[in-house]
């Protein structure tokens, strides 16, 4: 029997309507949207219009044209800051960050933007008063990840956001472990900048993602370039979102993500974050106490997200996902997961961590088997 906890990394499997989305975009539709008045390319540009809506509805945005699809949530979080940021200003981030915000922040620093970086507690977890301190009046962007996707640490988003917006700085979130999972109200919450992957929570296909931008945004694009609207200019259209999405769009992605949002949002997201949090905390419960076997994550369950790490002392954390995928055909992912600075928080750096991530498909006596195979690994 093969198992799949890999889902922080790549959701799988997907839903049924996921994959004939897929195929009739490619087969029925075929042409792309807002390069043409034919029929299919109407029918391309309705597929598009209907999956922003669908983000809208979804993560609380009372404007679906402000929603930009990109390939991924890192072009979302590069589209972010580098449409927003410029040499003196500065920005706030934590210890905590994946590889997709840090290196970006850190490329931007070289060229004059000024970083701090909070330091998360052992646990991951970030305190708020720790930014309320950080931030100064040359703050322009306070930026983050809503859920660790090392220890699954769930940040407390709405206090630092208020303590952003009292600084008169944008507040960007990194929502790629907690789109679909946790529930995320753009305007309650007061999120400037959302950077979403499609192919993780919310069950689309590798190569989708998004990025909502507040009116309070004024962002530059990333990419200028055809967007089959106001050809006459040599210049880069500034009305969303067409501004922001030059060339060909991914189409069959995009149709696929659309089935994903709309899976989701009949499931329920509470629900779903419900299913993967008890998961993690039945994990959680079996796994402690073994013998030599240490947990990295948030001890209070509330705080926790959909992913659990682990060490297993004396045994290469590499050579541990490499027994459960050979000996008992488990997917896990072990090592730093693109998060360094996060392992070195956690006191997991360099040798990183075994880490397995449940979605809506994992089921209880999968995880049994998994705990099973760990204790044979021992």
């Amino acid at each position: 029997m093969s198992i799949y906890l890999d889902n922080a990394a790549t959701s799988y499997p997907k839903p049924e309507s996921v994959y004939l989305a897929v195929m009739h975009a490619m087969r029925e539709v075929g042409a792309s949207p807002g390069r043409g008045g034919h029929r299919r390319s109407l029918d391309a540009g309705r597929i598009m219009f209907q999956a922003r809506e669908a983000a809208a509805a979804l993560f609380s945005v009372p404007d679906s044209s402000r929603i930009i699809f990109t390939h991924s949530a890192t072009e979302a979080l590069n589209m972010a800051l580098r449409g927003t940021l410029a040499a003196g200003d500065h920005v706030v981030t934590s210890s905590m960050e994946h590889n997709s915000l840090a290196r970006p922040l850190h490329l931007l620093e070289k060229q004059g933007v000024d970083l701090t970086i909070v330091q998360a507690s052992t646990e991951g977890i970030i305190d708020p008063e720790d930014f309320r301190r950080a931030v100064t009046p040359r703050t322009r962007m306070v930026a983050i990840g809503h859920v660790s996707n090392v220890c699954g640490a769930i940040q407390p988003i709405d206090r630092i956001s208020a303590i952003a917006r009292e600084a008169g700085a944008l507040f960007l979130l990194d929502a790629a472990q907690s789109a679909g999972s946790v529930p995320i109200d753009c305007v309650a919450s007061a999120i400037d900048l959302l950077a979403v992957p499609g192919h993780k929570g919310l069950y689309g296909p590798q190569g989708t993602g998004l990025l909502y931008v507040s009116p309070r945004v004024a962002l530059m694009p990333l990419l200028t370039g055809g967007t089959g609207t106001n050809s006459t200019s040599e210049d880069q259209p500034d009305s969303f979102p067409d501004g922001f999405e030059a060339g060909t769009h991914n189409l069959p992605g995009i149709a696929g993500l659309k089935a994903g949002m709309e899976f989701v949002m009949e499931q329920g997201v509470a629900a779903i974050g419900d299913h993967e949090r008890n998961l993690v905390t039945y994990a959680v419960e079996m796994l402690r106490g073994l013998p030599r076997v240490t947990l990295h994550c948030p001890e209070d369950p509330a705080m926790r997200g959909a992913v659990l790490s682990f060490t297993i002392a004396g045994k290469d954390s590499a050579a541990v996902a490499f027994e459960l995928d050979h000996r008992f055909d488990i997917a896990v992912r072990a090592g730093l997961h693109c998060a360094p600075r996060a392992h070195r928080t956690l006191g997991t750096f360099p040798g990183g961590t075994v880490r397995m991530s449940p979605g809506w498909f994992t089921t209880r006596e999968e995880i049994a088997m998994f705990v099973d195979a760990v204790v044979q690994c021992l």
